[in-house]
């Protein structure tokens, strides 16, 4: 159940770590705030709506969805049987 919250996050967050990952790269201290300016918040946001929305819907359209009827775990003669796709 994390995960569902943790994709979204980390996709949304990935154009922030990169700008950072720019700073040091280009030997400025990444936590100053004269690097953080309202437009490049505001672009920053803007893009990261657009990766995480961009990345949700092709982590949908690639997910694996299984084909049949789900069999839940079962006991049978004292062994358990997971549950599995028919």
């Amino acid at each position: 159940m994390l995960r569902v919250a943790l994709d979204p996050l980390a996709l949304f967050l990935s154009p922030f770590v990169v700008f950072a990952i720019y700073l040091v790269f280009r030997a400025r201290y990444p936590l100053a705030l004269e690097h953080w300016t309202k437009s490049r918040l505001a672009t920053l946001t803007l893009l990261g709506l657009a990766v995480a929305a961009c990345g949700m819907a092709l982590l949908a359209s690639l997910a694996p969805r299984g084909q049949g009827a789900y069999i839940p775990a079962r006991i049978e003669n004292g062994q358990l049987i997971p549950g599995h796709i028919e």
